[in-house]
């Protein structure tokens, strides 16, 4: 399996776990913490996917760029959402492993452009 299969892969895995945690978040946050943490997590992989079909480097790495943005945004409310009690300690331990990992992929990836430019 090549590497933007795996890193894929993890990226749909992380929304989906996004999606399924946020379920139960409180009714008064549809439209605040539940909407965002689900925009932000979509965000990650839709801009990789976005930029990786653009097929420029130069664009790729912008796109890489937003959507690791993305990514911390979504971790932060990740922790937030523990923090409000909205998440479990296993379920936030879970999300940040997940979250390190794309980012740790993500990372190295935007790193490789731009050594290659």
């Amino acid at each position: 399996m090549f590497f933007h299969d795996i890193l894929q892969q993890k990226m749909d895995a992380y929304v989906h776990f996004i999606y399924k945690v946020s379920r139960s978040f409180p009714r008064e946050e549809l439209y605040g913490v539940t909407s965002q943490i689900r925009r932000a997590s979509l965000s990650v992989i839709l801009n990789y996917l976005e930029g990786y079909a653009r097929q420029r480097r130069a664009v790729f790495l912008n796109f890489l760029q937003i959507a690791y943005g993305s990514l911390k945004e979504s971790k932060y409310l990740i922790k937030f959402s523990r923090d409000e009690n909205y998440l479990s300690d296993s379920d936030y331990q879970q999300g940040i492993e997940l979250a390190d990992e794309i980012g740790a992929m993500l990372w190295r990836t935007i790193k490789k452009i731009e050594m290659d430019q």
